[in-house]
């Protein structure tokens, strides 16, 4: 009986021990939020030598012009980059840039270059938007081995403001604030090694609970948006439909996603649209879970939460989004035109995915580091099981002042050893930029919608 008493208080000590670690942060650290570290959870003072500036509240939305089709004017058209990287002195640099970016410069040793410009913090929310920061701070919990959230739709939000492990830097890339329902019109394209390509055009909107008119989003926990995908050029593969209800604990309820395809006039459910499956009209170059430079679920990987370091990212990239640049301007062989990017010296937090022993992924191994203010991934390694170097993603991260949301322009999968790369969400020559605000019911996004979206 003893024996008995002594191992059940050791089962509820254990519990209560296990209690402890999974809960939300303490109210005197969730008081940080705002005061040393930003609304979000970033640092707020600049680094030690003041290349890195403090945040002062981010970009105000008169810093620039937004015209009548949506494209922003660049804030800092003036400015000169402060130096170049090239192949000639990346060895002076390594120790702020990827183990991917280096391996561009040795790919690509006469073209690539990473031009540095001055820093600014331009990243800024709306007040409502950093008190559902706090509120995830003070009430979401990780749960399923950290693959689920609980009391998220409290917030729906960046769920960890403040986060203590690996996995929950990732879920706040995962659940950032894009602007609220949005719709876009973008090209992806997948260079020949000659520099020749196709554009692939879709049309995108992306909607969620807490913004559509019709759904109670108290009642939709598990569900962190609506998405849904028309190619609409070129001719072969105009009409095709993919529709996603993202699901945030996909172990327990996996991504529900459907694909109507135009030659067939069928409607079909779609569980390859997950993890390693193919990226939609990719040509083999990214799988489902590059799309967003991560999204989907986080179960595979073991995700080791390597620290904080001062890193050259792409930021402030407006020049990228510019209707005056044509495609055939940005487009080149072998990588992006990379006078028109911009890179700055920012903090990241480096998280490292394994591959656990139980799983499999073509990825073994992904090297992400994400900005500290926007929670954007800016840099991602990807390695294959045999420990080698494969894919080098980079985000060219925008910050849309005028409606105060972050987002990529584009989003760049390079493979170093097939020396071809991919790039998704280049819109300069559409009729309009983002469309924010994009009106959305659930009827936009059932199965028995994808036929009327997907007629030629």
């Amino acid at each position: 009986m003893r024996t008995k008493r002594i191992l059940q208080c050791g089962a509820l000590a254990l519990s209560l021990l296990s209690c402890a670690v999974m809960a939300a942060v303490s109210a005197d650290e969730a008081a940080k939020l705002g005061n040393t570290l930003t609304p979000v959870g970033a640092q707020k003072e600049g680094n030690a030598d003041g290349s890195i500036p403090a945040w002062t509240g981010g970009i105000d939305k008169s810093a620039g012009s937004e015209d009548a089709r949506g494209f922003l004017s660049d804030p800092f058209a003036a400015e000169k980059p402060l130096f170049v990287i090239t192949a000639q002195n990346v060895d002076k640099y390594k120790d702020k840039l990827s183990e991917g970016q280096v391996a561009m410069f040795k790919r690509y040793p006469d073209t690539y270059k990473i031009p540095v410009y001055k820093t600014h913090r331009t990243f800024s929310l709306p007040p409502e938007i950093y008190a559902a920061a706090k509120a995830s701070a003070l009430n979401v919990q990780p749960i399923n081995d950290g693959n689920g959230l609980a009391n998220f739709e409290k917030s729906r939000y960046y769920a960890f403001p403040i986060p203590k492990n690996g996995v929950e830097v990732l879920w706040n890339h995962i659940t950032r604030y894009r602007g609220g329902n949005l719709a876009r019109t973008v090209v992806q394209v997948t260079p020949q090694t000659n520099g020749s390509y196709t554009p692939i055009r879709f049309e995108e909107t992306v909607a969620f609970p807490q913004s559509m008119s019709d759904v109670d989003s108290s009642k939709t926990g598990n569900i962190l948006l609506y998405f849904k995908q028309e190619v609409t050029a070129p001719a072969r593969l105009a009409g095709n439909v993919l529709l996603v209800h993202e699901t945030l604990d996909q172990v327990k309820e996996p991504r529900l996603a459907w694909i109507y395809n135009a030659g067939q006039r069928r409607v079909r459910r779609a569980p390859q649209v997950a993890y390693d499956g193919p990226g939609t009209a990719a040509d083999g170059l990214r799988t489902s879970d590059n799309f967003d430079m991560f999204s989907g679920a986080p179960d595979r990987y073991d995700w080791k939460l390597v620290g904080k370091k001062e890193m050259y990212i792409p930021y402030n990239s407006y020049k990228l989004a510019l209707p005056t640049e044509k495609y055939d301007d940005i487009v080149k062989a072998g990588h992006l035109n990379q006078d028109l990017t911009r890179y700055e010296l920012h903090r990241v937090w480096e998280v490292v995915g394994t591959v656990k022993p139980s799983e499999r992924h073509i990825y073994a191994k992904r090297h992400m580091y994400i900005d500290e203010d926007s929670w954007q991934i800016a840099e991602v390694d990807h390695y294959d099981g045999r420990g080698q170097l494969w894919r080098v993603a980079e985000g060219h991260y925008m910050f849309n002042y005028a409606h105060q949301a972050g987002g990529y322009v584009p989003e760049v999968l390079y493979d170093v050893i097939a020396g071809r790369y991919l790039a998704l969400g280049l819109f300069n020559e559409e009729k309009s930029g983002y469309r924010f605000g994009a009106k959305a019911t659930m009827a936009d996004f059932t199965p028995a919608a994808l036929r009327n979206e997907g007629v030629r």
